[in-house]
């Protein structure tokens, strides 16, 4: 279906399926978007842990036992 023959369509929807159609649509737009943000993010963060050793400097007390005072 072309770009035009859909917006037909949607225009001939009633008024209230019509904000439907753009609510979802935009939810749709907004998710997209926020994964590519996330997916930017995760490979800038991974850049930096594999440079920057004091970012995982506490990673070598990951199994030793720590035992709360009191």
């Amino acid at each position: 279906m072309q770009t035009s023959e859909l917006i037909q369509q949607i225009q001939s929807l009633p008024i209230v399926k019509r904000f439907y159609v753009i609510e979802e649509t935009l939810k749709s737009i907004k998710k997209e978007e926020n994964q590519q943000q996330m997916e930017v993010a995760v490979n800038v963060l991974y850049d930096e842990y594999l440079k920057d050793k004091e970012l995982i400097a506490f990673t070598s007390l990951d199994l030793e036992l720590f035992y709360e005072t009191k």
